[in-house]
């Protein structure tokens, strides 16, 4: 997100994990993030050398899916419609997940799963705390291709003031909040082909700990001692 990636880079990341291993790119943020609020400039080069630095993954069949995290300044317009179709028609060979936050793409539904399922992209499914302005969401894949979950933790106080930006996201979901995500995961995966769940509540590995309590309520395998 914060650089290119590289292919030498993208390369010691097939050599170093098994076979069946899936890296989630988050695209380069300026692809997805403008200088000032409103909507980043179009810009073919910048996008083909982030095509160019993953390729490696995509070679070696790892790269699971890309993510097109948009802040919460990104409104739906019908620059932003026409931004987000552009970015999505350039990476479309790859599974895309697209992020919103802003709460007039679900004031305009209708319009906003129509270009992401004529890209067949996932609108991807955020819990966050919630705000006057945050996007409203059912939590209801939009294709069959895959579905892409992010749980950013409910640490409301400090989410938009804090000392440190990882300040945000020191929040630990008690087994009773994953309890819900749970049963969307186990309805959600059998709609889907693939299903993709990360905790981005990364503050003292709060994010590991929430990832091992989902699998065990999932039934899913917990290797290792916790």
């Amino acid at each position: 997100f914060y650089g290119q990636p590289r292919p030498a880079v993208a390369q010691t990341w097939v050599d170093r994990t098994p076979p069946g291993f899936e890296f989630s790119l988050k695209l380069y943020r300026q692809l997805t993030h403008a200088d000032t609020p409103g909507v980043p400039r179009l810009d073919p080069g910048t996008m083909d050398e982030y095509r160019r630095g993953i390729e490696p993954l995509a070679r070696a069949s790892k790269l699971g899916a890309l993510l097109a995290q948009f802040p919460p300044s990104f409104k739906c317009s019908q620059e932003s419609q026409t931004y987000l179709d552009a970015l999505l028609s350039r990476f479309h060979d790859y599974p895309m997940a697209v992020e919103l936050r802003h709460r007039s793409w679900s004031d305009n539904f209708d319009a906003t799963m129509s270009l992401l399922n004529s890209r067949k992209a996932a609108l991807t499914q955020i819990d966050e705390p919630k705000f006057k302005l945050s996007i409203r969401q059912n939590q209801l894949p939009n294709i069959t291709g895959f579905y892409y979950m992010r749980l950013h933790g409910r640490n409301a106080a400090q989410w938009w003031t804090h000392d440190a930006s990882e300040d945000r996201y020191n929040y630990l979901y008690s087994a009773g909040e994953l309890t819900s995500f749970a049963e969307t995961a186990n309805a959600a995966r059998r709609l889907v082909r693939k299903f993709y769940l990360y905790f981005n509540n990364h503050f003292a590995s709060k994010a590991v700990v929430n990832a091992v309590m989902i699998k065990n309520q999932l039934g899913d395998p917990v290797t290792g001692t916790y």
